[in-house]
């Protein structure tokens, strides 16, 4: 997918459990170089997120990375 510049320049912070258990630790990761077509994506591979993650948020802007 090309990038145009006409997508949003605003972090993306994706927050994950790597399994499906109950007491599974959530993670959070911000992405700060795609944009939110190429997160969600299933094709495209996210360094950090591994492919058996179960995705519960995705959020946009300043106000969901801290």
């Amino acid at each position: 997918m090309a990038r145009d510049g006409s997508y949003l320049k605003a972090p993306i912070t994706v927050t994950f459990k790597t399994s499906n258990r109950s007491n599974a630790k959530i993670k959070k990761k911000v992405i700060r170089n795609r944009n939110i077509d190429e997160v969600l994506d299933v094709n495209t591979k996210i360094p950090g997120i591994p492919n058996s993650a179960i995705i519960t948020h995705i959020g946009i802007g300043e106000k969901y990375t801290k």
